[in-house]
């Protein structure tokens, strides 16, 4: 079997991408080109690499393999060559997360890294799909965020775990109760994620289960704009709950609502490397 370390260094651009037309623009190639290169890598290795998902592609488990292959050796060359020549290795350690991780649960820790020295770390903004993909191929050496599903092909660890709240202006009817529920919400208004994310899916699988009948005020893209439109009046909103209510927004617990989970997730073989053992042992 003989793989090119060309082949390898294009497939982990068409993995970043998932998208031959801007993989082949950022490698200068044209787009045949580059499905040739991947064609000769994929039988070469006598797997498939990657398949098509209704409109998008993705990788297989063995395109996730070796897109990670790649990257590790990528980075172990690089840091023999700088140890050869006498320099310090420089390759930031990679941590993905998405918004709300970043800002109430990981802000002290990238603070306290970023102090030690300003190119230790690169951060990746994501949701917890993408987290996972970029821990498995590679991308990331860490990830954190909240699991609906915990992975056995990677190393998983409890976090942190708030409540679900609810978010409502200082006046509402509700902001008087020490707790409320499901039922409570019966033709409220909702500020809500968009459709198909996580948070809403759950949401609405759960005001169903309630018989809960309500509607949607706006929907808005992360807790920040979210926490917002409840302090304009636009609607009500469940959050979770390591989410501070802004001025003239009062929380209180929901609960039928089960606890919200972080977990810090990577490679069960990420620890080897003292940069992502030293990040790991800072946010746990």
């Amino acid at each position: 079997m003989t793989v090119s370390p060309d082949a390898l260094a294009a497939f982990v651009v068409f993995a970043d991408h998932l998208n031959f037309t801007r993989a082949a623009a950022q490698l200068r190639i044209s787009q045949p080109a580059l499905h040739v290169k991947i064609g000769k890598l994929a039988r070469a290795l006598g797997r498939p690499l990657y398949h098509r998902a209704g409109r998008r592609l993705a990788l297989t488990p063995d395109g996730e393999a070796v897109a990670r292959f790649a990257r590790v050796h990528d980075e172990r060359l690089a840091q023999f060559l700088a140890e050869f020549a006498g320099d310090t290795p420089r390759r930031p350690v990679v941590l993905a997360a998405g918004q709300g991780a970043y800002l109430y649960l990981l802000g002290d820790t990238i603070r306290a890294v970023l102090a030690d020295g300003p190119t230790r770390l690169r951060l990746i903004n994501c949701d917890h799909r993408q987290m996972l993909a970029a821990v498995r191929t590679g991308l990331a050496h860490v990830g954190v965020s909240v699991l609906d599903v915990v992975p056995e092909d990677l190393t998983v660890a409890e976090l942190a775990t708030f409540p679900q709240m609810l978010f409502v202006p200082e006046g509402h009817r509700l902001a008087r109760r020490g707790t409320v529920a499901l039922r409570d919400l019966e033709g409220a208004a909702l500020v809500v994620p968009p459709q198909h994310r996580p948070h809403r899916v759950l949401l609405e699988q759960a005001l169903r289960a309630a018989g809960t009948d309500w509607t949607v005020a706006v929907e808005a893209e992360g807790w920040p704009l979210i926490a917002q439109f409840v302090a304009l009046g636009v609607g009500l909103a469940v959050v979770n709950g390591c989410v501070p209510p802004p001025v003239g927004v009062v929380a209180r617990p929901v609960a039928d609502l089960p606890p919200i989970t972080y977990h810090v997730v990577h490679q069960p073989a990420a620890t080897d490397d003292p940069r992502v053992a030293d990040l790991l042992e800072r946010i746990l």
